[in-house]
């Protein structure tokens, strides 16, 4: 793994974006990537709340997940969930947008650790979410490199 070329980011950003279903019906955002770091937005809409007309917590899950799932793959290696957790600090408003802020904790040649903090629009602390990844010796399916 570590022998592996860092992959464009772009191409990644670009990978995320476009592939990941869920993310886009959810209407997420990917709007940074680095090595081992993701940020995402989700403004807030209709569908994202619950019956108490407040951001559902499988919305505000599926933003970190999503969050977490770049920046764990950001490095080139196909990374998969083995724990995730996550604890709600506040309740999300029925307006606005929630941000993700995903960061790589740990690395190993097989593990890795992230933490993920979501915020509202005004920097209230919605949740912390934490996640574990392996990672598999094949790389991201991501399309062709453009040459340098």
């Amino acid at each position: 793994m570590d022998n592996q070329k860092q992959p464009d980011l772009e191409i990644v950003r670009k990978f995320f974006s476009e592939r990941d279903r869920l993310a886009r019906r959810l209407d997420i955002k990917l709007l940074k990537v680095a090595p081992g770091e993701a940020v995402a937005r989700m403004d807030v809409r209709e569908h994202h709340l619950n019956a108490a007309d407040i951001v559902h917590g499988g919305a505000v899950f599926s933003l970190a997940d999503f969050a977490f799932a770049v920046a764990s793959n950001s490095h080139g290696n196909t990374a998969l969930a083995v724990n995730v957790s996550i604890t709600f600090m506040n309740a999300a408003r029925a307006d606005g947008s929630l941000t993700a802020h995903a960061r790589e904790i740990s690395r190993s040649s097989r593990l890795g650790h992230y933490e993920v903090l979501i915020n509202d629009d005004r920097q209230v602390p919605i949740a912390r979410f934490n996640g574990t990844v392996w990672f598999k010796s094949q790389p991201l399916p991501l399309p062709q490199q453009p040459p340098p």
